[in-house]
């Protein structure tokens, strides 16, 4: 019998239950005399950066080396372009249904229409979506997929620069290392056995990390409610309740059904993947989820070397919350509220931007790109999207877990119907504390 304290999920459920509570004592203590933060929501902040930074510094080395090793790995499979074709049908095929089911809340809430007269906060989106982007995305600036930005300071005029993996372009010189192997052959086992070896220890490191999950679960979501609280919601609260009851319809009902169709029960799969979902939802990146992901993909009975290769390319391409869902309820707001009358060509375009063009959003901020891109599209106003950057961290939460959870489920069906699914370990208990 597990002791519940020992059980991986409970510790995640406590981190966030106690998360909820500081926050709200952080938020009743309030700011400072010169308006900065307490004590209290400073330390909540600090530690939930430091363990979103630590999730983010393992990405890129974990990544590349499991693309690279799971490519090698497959070429000793019959169905290796089978499995990569059925995991893209998969992410069209659920996000299309996504993007209807947003479509249809759309259409029935009009969560737009008579507030162009309310007094929403407006602010200027700093990152736009576009094809063009896109196509020049794919190809990486570097052979390290760096990318640089700077930041000026409103109050100070202090630049700062940082540097960051582009995971979308990453993911490209990944998969091309992993074909040039297949390519030069036995000469390449020396490079191949190092990357085994390298993703190893990545690996083990990466365990150390998930350790910390309860922890930094408790500082984000303490940060949210401290930071935000739900005083946000009131003057869009018609389009976040439209956002919500979207993302509860994916996530509790079509997933489930989804499930159900291929001979699995829904029950081991949410217990399975609570962690995730909960680390997407308080860390609202699906990219600094990403090794979690991973892990819980593994225990769910999925074949490591389709994991390694489905989840990485999903955690920058699969995203049902941000891409498709949102966009579409936020794109009938922004109509709605201009006036602007949709037809069925603007709402098949809305579908079709939201299956072929979610991968535009990867290693972007939240759904901004994706929205601004849809509007572009559509010929919507683009400052539309800034009547929704008020209310974007709360709805970001809610979609990034649906991400998640999208990108598990999709793992799951794929190898359940190639047969590379281990049912048994699919079948059991919800996973341990990772060793």
């Amino acid at each position: 019998m597990t002791i519940p304290y020992r059980n991986f999920g409970f510790q995640v459920l406590v981190g966030m239950v106690a998360g909820l509570a500081l926050g709200l004592l952080a938020r009743s203590i309030g700011a400072g005399p010169d308006g900065e933060l307490n004590m209290l929501a400073t330390t909540l902040k600090t530690v939930g950066a430091i363990f979103v930074s630590l999730l983010k510094a393992i990405v890129a080395p974990l990544v590349f080396l499991a693309i690279v090793a799971s490519i090698a790995n497959l070429r000793a499979l019959d169905n290796a372009a089978r499995l990569a074709g059925q995991t893209l049908l998969w992410f069209a095929i659920t996000a299309l249904i996504a993007v209807v089911i947003g479509l249809a809340i759309g259409i029935v809430a009009q969560p737009g229409v008579g507030l162009s007269g309310a007094a929403i906060p407006v602010e200027e989106p700093t990152s736009f979506g576009g094809w063009l982007d896109f196509l020049k995305g794919l190809v990486p600036a570097n052979a390290l997929a760096l990318s640089a930005s700077t930041k000026i300071a409103a109050d100070t005029g202090v630049a700062t620069t940082s540097l960051s993996f582009n995971i979308l372009q990453l993911l490209v010189i990944s998969i091309a290392v992993g074909l040039a192997t297949i390519k030069v052959g036995e000469r390449a086992e020396p490079f191949l056995a190092f990357v085994r070896s390298m993703l190893a220890v990545v690996r083990a490191l990466l365990g150390w990390i998930i350790r910390l999950t309860p922890i930094g679960s408790a500082a984000l979501i303490g940060t949210a409610i401290a930071t935000y609280g739900w005083g946000a919601l009131a003057q869009l609260g018609g389009f976040t309740a439209a956002v919500y009851l979207g993302l509860a319809i994916v996530l509790l009902g079509v997933y489930p059904a989804l499930l159900l169709l291929h001979g699995l029960k829904p029950l081991p799969f949410f217990a399975k993947a609570w962690p995730a979902i909960q680390l997407g939802f308080v860390s609202r990146s699906s990219v600094g989820t990403l090794p979690m992901t991973e892990t819980v993909t593994e225990r769910m009975g999925v074949d490591r070397a389709y994991a390694a290769f489905a989840i990485p390319l999903a955690s920058t391409t699969k995203m049902d919350g941000c891409a498709s869902i949102y966009p579409a309820i936020a794109a009938i707001f922004v109509a709605g509220f201009y006036g602007i009358p949709l037809g069925i060509a603007d709402y098949a375009l809305i579908a079709f931007v939201s299956v072929i063009g979610s991968a535009a959003t990867a290693g972007l901020t939240g759904a901004v790109v994706m929205l601004t891109l849809t509007l572009s599209t559509l010929g919507l106003p683009m400052e539309g999207a800034g009547l929704l950057l008020a209310i974007d961290p709360i709805l970001d939460m809610g979609r990034t877990a649906v991400n998640v959870a999208g990108q598990v489920l999709v793992a799951t069906i794929v190898a359940k119907r190639e047969g590379i699914l281990d049912e048994a370990a699919y079948a059991g208990g919800a996973p341990a504390l990772p060793a």
